[in-house]
């Protein structure tokens, strides 16, 4: 029986997949055309299951050399020598453990130079090895190199691509040379910035040997349609009873698609959920499911979790970005030569959605709010310590009742805030009650921000517990005009979610404001509004 993985490369046989014959498909049209280029995608995004499935992919028509920098110590980028004997030897390892015959004069060359002192090896040497291959090859050769950041601050592997460069030129000039047909390499960082890291702040340059590499712009993300034919292959061995239509678009809502993150959901509900609360897996494969695997995902060390964080620890000009677009609300044009928005998208977290900056999806999301919050919560944080404190006022016979829960905010922030008066803006009203919810759901329930509303000076909090969304409103009173354009935008939304309720928070900084909470009907739907 098949499963869903989440650690190493997938296998068909072995594993549920979405089928990925198109995109195969278009990189071969890259490969056909002789173009060399880099596959850099963020980490877990599948990099490793495309090049292993491409390798199968092409074999009947081209040799396919497949390396991975991961069997390469850092000691053998210490100099040329040592670089060409290692890169020999994992040649010839990886062609006999692929079944690849290497033709003799080219592997005496590669047994010469894996046994010769590193003082004697030479880069043109092990170009000439792989041309000698070339030219005796049958069928046009592709090398595939994945994990290429193991090189990264290494000047003798920018040496080696700057040796095929030249060849690749001189092929494209018509001259009789005998090279690859494609090169591949992948890996997270972008290959033109391995120049810059290894050279001081004061001579920072970006051309990189690698200028020949033709733009990959292949969508490796999951689609709506994938994941459902995935789910249809699950769905056949184990009669769950699911929709996988509904259970498809709930997980890319969630993961936009992002590899890991979809096989991760899979697999929490098939292997985790079975219990208490989801007596079957035909309980378990339904939309609340989804929302729980979610929530497990949110709590759980992983390493692509641990990658994350670690970028955002470091860089904190990343994580001033990262909070201007989840807190404030802002648009920020996506620009390429903003290194610090570009490490972000290098990375995966951050996205180019139409031509703004946008946190790549939903769970990256909320990971990224708790973190912030969790540093103003270390702080002792008084808001916060009262959503921890009432919890149990708020969650009725296992259900969250929101209206309680807003009126107690109304009495907290006035407690707390009310002799200061001081006006703020959105980022800090957000921040605020995300700050008194948070502990009220945690560990139970989860949350996100409608990413549609976030710049429109308003904001859709959706919160999911135990089943049941709940959609909240944020924004700060702007005169009657805008907000009841806010409350008509909140009615339309909740006919898209199918729900009759919905939720507001008004911070209301005039003088003749009506603080409390009320209720009222807009396009017959029920909101409850909370002013503060």
């Amino acid at each position: 029986m098949k499963e869903f993985n989440t650690t190493g490369l997938c296998n068909p046989r072995k594993h549920y997949m979405v089928d990925i014959h198109q995109r195969l498909q278009n990189i071969k049209v890259m490969i056909d055309a002789g173009k060399y280029f880099c596959m850099n995608r963020a980490r877990q995004y599948g990099k490793t299951t495309t090049l292993s499935a491409l390798a199968r992919y092409l074999r009947n028509e081209y040799i396919v050399v497949d390396l991975d920098f991961q069997d390469i110590g850092d000691g053998s980028f210490s100099n040329e020598g040592e670089f060409c004997k290692t890169f020999s030897r994992i040649v010839r390892k990886t062609a006999d453990e692929s079944g690849l015959s290497i033709p003799a004069s080219a592997r005496n060359s590669f047994l010469d130079l894996s046994e010769r002192s590193p003082a004697d090896g030479r880069m043109d040497e092990l170009l000439s090895a792989f041309s000698e291959w070339c030219r005796c090859s049958e069928k046009p050769m592709v090398l595939m190199i994945d994990e290429v950041d193991t090189a990264t601050n290494n000047q003798v592997f920018l040496d080696f691509l700057a040796q095929l460069r030249s060849l690749y030129l001189k092929r494209e000039k018509g001259k009789n040379v005998n090279t690859f047909q494609s090169v591949i390499l992948a890996g997270v960082t972008d290959v033109k910035h391995l120049k810059a890291k290894i050279r001081s702040e004061d001579d920072i340059r970006f051309n990189s040997p690698w200028n020949i590499a033709a733009d990959f712009n292949i969508d490796m993300s999951l689609s709506e349609a994938g994941i459902k034919g995935m789910l249809d292959e699950y769905e056949a061995d184990h009669h769950t009873g699911m929709d996988t239509s509904v259970i498809a678009k709930e997980i890319y809502d969630y993961t936009s698609g992002y590899p890991f993150l979809v096989s991760r959901i899979c697999q929490k509900i098939d292997t985790q959920l079975e219990g208490n609360r989801f007596p079957s897996l035909h309980e378990a494969w339904t939309a609340a499911g989804v929302s729980e695997a979610v929530r497990l995902i949110l709590t759980e060390k992983n390493t692509l979790f641990d990658s994350l964080m670690g970028k955002v620890s470091d860089h904190a000009d990343l994580r001033e970005i990262l909070q201007r677009i989840l807190f404030g609300g802002e648009r920020i044009p996506y620009n390429p030569d903003n290194i610090p928005a570009m490490d972000g998208e290098m990375y995966g977290f951050i996205t180019n959605r139409d031509g703004a900056l946008s946190i790549t999806n939903r769970i990256f999301e909320t990971r990224l709010y708790n973190y912030f919050l969790s540093l103003s919560e270390m702080k002792e944080t008084p808001i916060s310590k009262e959503g921890a404190g009432k919890r149990q006022e708020f969650i009725l016979d296992g259900r969250l009742n929101m209206e309680r829960l807003l009126s107690h905010y109304v009495t907290v922030f006035d407690d707390l805030y009310g002799s200061k008066a001081e006006a703020f803006d959105e980022e800090e009203g957000r921040r605020r009650f995300l700050l008194f919810i948070r502990p009220v759901i945690n560990g139970t329930g989860n949350y996100y921000v409608e990413a549609h509303t976030r710049d429109d000076k308003r904001m859709d909090l959706v919160i999911d517990y135990l089943g049941e969304r709940f959609v909240v409103e944020l924004k700060i009173w702007r005169g009657k005009v805008y907000h009841e354009k806010g409350e008509v935008q909140l009615s339309e939304y909740l006919e898209a979610c199918h729900l009759d309720t919905g939720y507001m928070l008004t911070y209301n900084f005039t003088k003749n404001k009506k603080r409390g909470v009320r209720q009222y009907t807009v396009n017959k739907k029920r909101l409850i509004e909370a002013t503060v």
